[in-house]
C-alpha cells in the first residue's frame, strides 16, 4: 500500500516559521492533488493548501499570504512552508495524497499520514 510520511513540526513562538514536508511511498502509478489539513481540539478537519500535479494551489482564507504548498513531484514529496505563525494555526497538520495506484484504476484513492503536531505558542 501506500504510505504518507511527514516530518517538520514542532513548537514555535509567533512570528515563527516551521517547514513541513510529506513524502509519499509504496504502490504508486500516479500522484494527483497533495495537500495539507489540520485538525485543532474540538474543531473539524480542515484544508490548509493543496496542489496538483500541474501546479494549480489553493489555500484557506486564513493562511493565504503566510503559508506556501510546494512539491517535488519527481520525489513524490510536498511541502508547506509556514511563516508568522499564530496561536491559532496550533493543530495537528496531516498530509493528504490522491494517487492512482496502477494504471489499471479508474480513480485516485485519497491516503492520509498520520500527523504532524504544529503547536504556536503566545
Amino acid at each position: 500500500q501506500v504510505q504518507l510520511v511527514e516530518s517538520g513540526g514542532g513548537l514555535v513562538h509567533s512570528g515563527g516559521s516551521l517547514r513541513l514536508s510529506c513524502a509519499a511511498s509504496g504502490r504508486i502509478f500516479k500522484v494527483n492533488t497533495m495537500g495539507w489539513y489540520r485538525q485543532a481540539p474540538g474543531k473539524q478537519r480542515e484544508l490548509v493548501a493543496d496542489s496538483t500535479s500541474g501546479g494549480s494551489t489553493n489555500y484557506a482564507e486564513s493562511v493565504k499570504g503566510r503559508f506556501t504548498i510546494s512539491r517535488d513531484n519527481a520525489e513524490n514529496t510536498v511541502y508547506l512552508q509556514m511563516n508568522s505563525l499564530k496561536p491559532e494555526d496550533t493543530a495537528v497538520y496531516y498530509c493528504n495524497a490522491d494517487i492512482q495506484q496502477t494504471f489499471f484504476d479508474f480513480y485516485a484513492v485519497g491516503f492520509w499520514g498520520k500527523g504532524t503536531l504544529v503547536t504556536v505558542s503566545s
